[in-house]
């Protein structure tokens, strides 16, 4: 690539806004060789990360749309169920696992020596995207719909389960896209920089409750215009995960913002929001603390 691509390449991240504070900080000292390096590898790494993650949104979208009714698995029955459980396990599991610390290392390892800990968003990110491929695209059907939306109601549920995706999306954005996207780790290697984390997320939807991301991915999963029993395992392990999961994420806030997490803690709901105003925290402005993916 050359000189004046680059530039652009990096004016342009440099532009995107919940990127400013990485493609502001000033880079290490490189040789010319190691830059066209690492540039190369986060070229490599992020047009992965976001093909990955663009493809298990789109399989997220249409499998659930239809009621896990049309997938590409095969296994005879019953030895699909067991399969299809096994795929719903991988994802909570493997994703937990990936946020503790052994769970690290073994993303720095995905990554060329040097690189590992800058690229941990983006591999973090690709992970799961290839776990919920793995999931939506490889499920085996049972073959049984129980409903499907016709008419009006189709078009009730369309904009319902619409508009929790787009709730879904504000979430991401308001506890840093950078991050969830897996962005942050490839253009911080690409600009020579220590990743910058953005902030403890009190803001936004945030302000109401404490796991909006977790809440609104709950709600894509029952707002689906058809009904299955596959869409009701689906959703019910699913949600299991949801409500749990955020019990582990907060003993790492704890750890990692203190007395800050726990006063927004006090003043913030669990999962669903309290309807009624309240005093907003002061968000955090220490940005080099690891702030999670999810």
């Amino acid at each position: 690539m050359s000189r004046p691509a680059v530039r652009s390449l990096l004016s342009l991240l440099k532009a995107f806004p919940p990127l400013r504070r990485a493609m502001t900080a000033d880079p290490v000292p490189r040789s010319a060789a190691q830059t066209r390096r690492d540039l190369a590898l986060a070229l490599v790494y992020g047009g992965l990360c976001h093909a990955m993650f663009g493809l298990a949104v789109l399989a997220m979208i249409a499998a659930m749309w239809f009621g896990m009714s049309r997938s590409l698995g095969a296994v005879p029955s019953p030895w699909g169920w067991f399969v299809n459980a096994a795929l719903i396990a991988q994802f909570p599991l493997g994703h937990s696992f990936l946020l503790t610390r052994t769970g690290g290392k073994v993303l720095a390892g995905l990554a060329p020596a040097g690189t590992g800990k800058t690229l941990a968003t983006t591999t973090y990110a690709l992970v799961a995207s290839i776990q919920l491929g793995l999931l939506f695209v490889f499920w085996t059907p049972s073959g049984i719909v129980w409903w499907q939306a016709e008419g009006a109601l189709l078009w009730l549920f369309g904009l319902l389960y619409g508009a929790c995706w787009l709730l879904l999306i504000k979430a991401s954005f308001d506890a840093g896209a950078e991050v969830q996207s897996g962005l942050l780790g490839w253009a911080s290697l690409a600009r020579g920089v220590r990743p910058q984390f953005p902030p403890m997320p009190s803001a936004g939807l945030f302000a109401v409750m404490r796991h909006p991301i977790y809440l609104s991915f709950t709600l894509t999963l029952w707002t689906v215009p058809t009904w299955t029993p596959d869409q009701l395992l689906l959703a019910s392990l699913l949600t299991l995960y949801c409500v749990c999961a955020p019990v582990l994420k907060e003993r790492r806030y704890t750890r990692m913002f203190g007395a800050e997490f726990e006063a927004y803690r006090a003043h913030t709901p669990y999962f669903l929001p309290r309807l009624r105003s309240r005093t907003r925290q002061a968000p955090s402005t220490n940005g080099t603390i690891a702030n999670d993916p999810a």
